[in-house]
């Protein structure tokens, strides 16, 4: 199983960080803010996660391998998008649809991660922390990195972002808790994230909300 949420870590960081990344980009941060708005999304949402599990420090800190992952990817994509910026310019709207690829993939994979981690310290029995800490260790990095640029997080207002990490989170505490088969779990959990993200994205789907006119004779 270590070696099985060594794997969706590195796939999940690799995502969330290229994710972090293109939204640094697009909002016009230097080098040292694309690599730090990377990190924090990559790896926010386990530090939350950890901190309420009581795991200190947060496992980040203790596996230096995982982070310099994150900031070779954000170097990486910066020298990409300075190299050819004109070119990222031009093709913004395709590569909107390729970091929303990306954060599917790595929010899926955080899912899975963090619902695991809450069984493995001893709360197999609590689906609420289950899922709760699958959930934030899903779309924890997403919110910070949109606060660090002042714009609502991404999950209040689009695409069941975070309803997507719950049903992940559901499905895997009931499989793993009722078959044992933490491979099926994992799987499942993961397929049902990424669908969901996808399907909604395409079909536009969100939760109901107010949308409040202003009165334009004040």
């Amino acid at each position: 199983m270590t070696e099985i949420i060594k794997v969706m870590e590195i796939i999940g960081t690799i995502a969330f960080a290229l994710s972090g990344s293109l939204v640094a980009i697009s909002s016009g941060l230097d080098i040292f803010g694309v690599v730090f708005l990377a990190c924090i999304t990559a790896f926010g949402g386990g530090a939350v996660r950890d901190i309420l599990l009581g795991i200190n420090p947060p496992a980040i800190f203790t596996d230096f391998k995982i982070f310099l992952i994150a900031m070779v990817v954000a170097v990486l994509i910066f020298i990409i998008a300075y190299a050819f910026k004109e070119k990222f310019n031009l093709f913004k709207t395709k590569i909107e649809v390729v970091n929303n690829i990306f954060d599917a993939i790595g929010l899926s994979a955080f899912v899975v991660i963090g619902s695991e981690v809450s069984c493995l310290n001893g709360f197999l029995d609590n689906g609420f922390i289950v899922v709760f800490c699958g959930m934030i260790t899903g779309v924890g990095g997403g919110i910070f990195r949109d606060v660090l640029i002042d714009t609502t997080p991404y999950v209040f207002k689009k695409h069941v972002y975070a309803m997507a990490a719950i049903m992940g989170g559901i499905t895997y505490f009931v499989l793993r808790k009722y078959t044992q088969n933490i491979q099926l779990a994992s799987l499942l959990s993961m397929l049902l994230v990424f669908a969901i993200r996808m399907l909604a994205t395409k079909y536009r789907w969100s939760l109901p909300k107010i949308q409040i006119k202003e009165d334009i004779n004040k």
